[in-house]
């Protein structure tokens, strides 16, 4: 008699970052009927939907933390150039909002719209404790700029000027007129508003400084998981901000293996699992720069030897896409930063 060999179930990666904006990871699958509050609940019912809603949120919550901190995505406004990071490679309210400054009257919008802001590069990370930290300096390098900004970056020059500059001749007139002698002079308050705005080309030089202090950092032992004294007390309470750390991880670790049995078929078996397309490029605490528009990389003076640059994806979505693919090498450029060849 035959036997019948049972084939196994296809093998297939999904990665965690991309995750975020599934519908079916917003609003997981739950059974009809499923006791929600003390009873049993149908899924037209209010009580239903909100414990999906936050069961959604849980999820997405554990899916990022597979990542946290190693990948830093940055999108900018197509209107003002102002500029956000997010840790998510989609973005949220919430942290977009806190990140916009008010600098006057619209300024900041009342909520976020998506067709406004659009994917500028992404940073990639081998360790999580260095991306974290490179994270906190850019929102303090944009934040410090924007409510105390150098002075050069408010003053009325003749680059402004021509800028500003009407093309009619008789409004062109009249804006002369209104600006003789005032090169040298403070901005007025809406001008202002928009220069502190624009941090397009400002983002790019805090990320190559943000690196750039980062290798000292490193040499210095950040990150290596080495302390100095600590006393009894300051022990115990890390003994057990880790043991809290430690039932986090195994609870989200286990939501994540509920969603993969929840997604997996009996043709196809999924595996969430972080990405390892950056492995090679993020050895020996290397960085990867991924461009919307690789031109954007000479917007910095210089780069550490340790950043690689590649290229975004082409995507009409508003979330960042993963890298584009290339014929000849995944690098597009390293070290200090060179044109890609054609």
């Amino acid at each position: 008699m035959a036997s019948h060999q049972v084939s196994k179930p296809f093998q297939k990666i999904l990665d965690p970052t991309k995750l975020g904006t599934w519908k079916v990871v917003r609003r997981p699958p739950i059974e009809n009927h499923s006791v929600i509050q003390g009873k049993p609940r149908e899924q037209n019912s209010n009580a239903f939907k909100d414990h999906q809603s936050k069961e959604g949120t849980r999820l997405r919550k554990a899916l990022n933390a597979l990542t946290h901190g190693k990948n830093i995505f940055v999108y900018h406004n197509m209107r003002t150039n102002q500029v956000v990071y997010s840790l998510t490679r989609y973005l949220e309210k919430n942290n977009v909002l806190r990140q916009l400054v008010y600098h006057g009257k619209k300024t900041v919008p009342a909520t976020l719209r998506k067709d406004m802001w659009v994917p500028y590069y992404s940073v990639h990370f081998h360790d999580s404790k260095i991306g974290l930290r490179a994270y906190h300096l850019l929102r303090e390098f944009a934040m410090q700029r924007q409510l105390s900004p150098p002075r050069e970056m408010i003053t009325i020059t003749e680059k402004f000027l021509d800028q500003k500059r009407p093309r009619d001749p008789e409004e062109a007139e009249k804006f002369n007129e209104k600006y003789e002698g005032k090169v040298g002079w403070l901005m007025e308050k809406k001008d202002r508003a928009r220069a502190l705005m624009d941090q397009k080309a400002t983002s790019v030089a805090d990320v190559a400084a943000v690196l750039e202090i980062q290798e000292e950092e490193i040499k210095n032992g950040f990150a290596d998981g080495k302390r100095g004294y600590l006393t009894r007390s300051a022990r115990r309470r890390r003994r057990e901000a880790r043991k809290k750390e430690q039932a986090k991880a195994e609870e989200q670790a286990a939501r994540v293996a509920s969603f993969e049995q929840t997604l997996s078929t009996t043709q196809v078996e999924y595996k969430i699992q972080e990405v390892e397309d950056n492995s090679k490029a993020l050895e020996n605490n290397g960085v990867k720069i991924l461009w919307t528009d690789i031109h954007d990389a000479q917007r910095a003076e210089s780069w550490p030897e340790r950043v690689q640059h590649g290229e975004l994806d082409l995507t009409r979505d508003h979330v960042i896409p993963g890298q584009k693919p290339t014929s000849n090498t995944e690098i597009l450029a390293d070290g200090r930063f060179k044109e890609r060849q054609t």
